[in-house]
């Protein structure tokens, strides 16, 4: 997916100026492909340039409106029909995870405690979205609750495995690398340690 194919894709259901489409971002794709201000407008200049969308009313200070044109329409199909986006494989948060065992053990669970405290605040802005707005205006709107709900449900998975990995990391026995008889999160990385280590993980221990 693209920012391209997410300003079509509004575009289909009705015309709307920059300012229009930065508000769906602001309360609903945003949780999904945030974009800044800069980004969508830069973006709306390009597809104006290629035709796929056009300028169907100008106002005061600048403002454009823009509607889909038969070029634009017809792509965006195509990116539904044909395109089978894969799932996005880098997690910033995860693979900090992977070297927690760096720092001190209860600093390590602390990070992971952190992470739980964020997604239970993103949880309670989605649910508070959820519980405002009207879901069945249009197809739009119907698919963009289902949207929602995915984020609800998995902030809701973030939090149950960033409390259980915390107990995992506070429970576990195994000396960090270069630390002789400092308790930190990790395992050594070379030796019998990174077996021992990859043991617990897979039983669970």
């Amino acid at each position: 997916m693209s920012l391209r194919n997410a300003l079509l894709g509004l575009l289909v259901f009705r015309p709307g100026s920059g300012y229009d489409l930065l508000k769906m971002f602001d309360t609903s794709l945003g949780y999904v492909w945030p974009a800044k201000q800069s980004q969508i407008y830069g973006e709306l200049t390009k597809l104006d340039a290629t035709g796929l969308i056009k300028v169907t009313e100008e106002g005061p200070r600048g403002r454009k409106q823009y509607s889909l044109t038969p070029e634009g329409h017809t792509e965006t199909l195509r990116w539904l029909s044909e395109t089978r986006e894969s799932r996005p494989l880098r997690n910033p948060m995860l693979l900090q995870t992977f070297f927690l065992g760096l720092l001190p053990r209860e600093e390590a669970a602390q990070r992971l405690l952190d992470h739980a405290q964020a997604s239970a605040k993103e949880h309670d802005t989605l649910v508070a979205l959820r519980d405002t707005e009207e879901w069945d205006k249009d197809m739009l709107t119907v698919c963009g609750r289902l949207v929602l709900e995915h984020g609800i449900r998995q902030r809701v998975l973030e939090q149950e495995w960033a409390h259980w990995a915390a107990e995992q990391l506070r429970a576990g026995h195994i000396k960090g690398p270069g630390t002789a008889g400092t308790d930190t999160a990790g395992a050594d990385t070379t030796g019998p340690g990174v077996a021992d280590s990859n043991d617990q993980a897979h039983s669970g221990r």
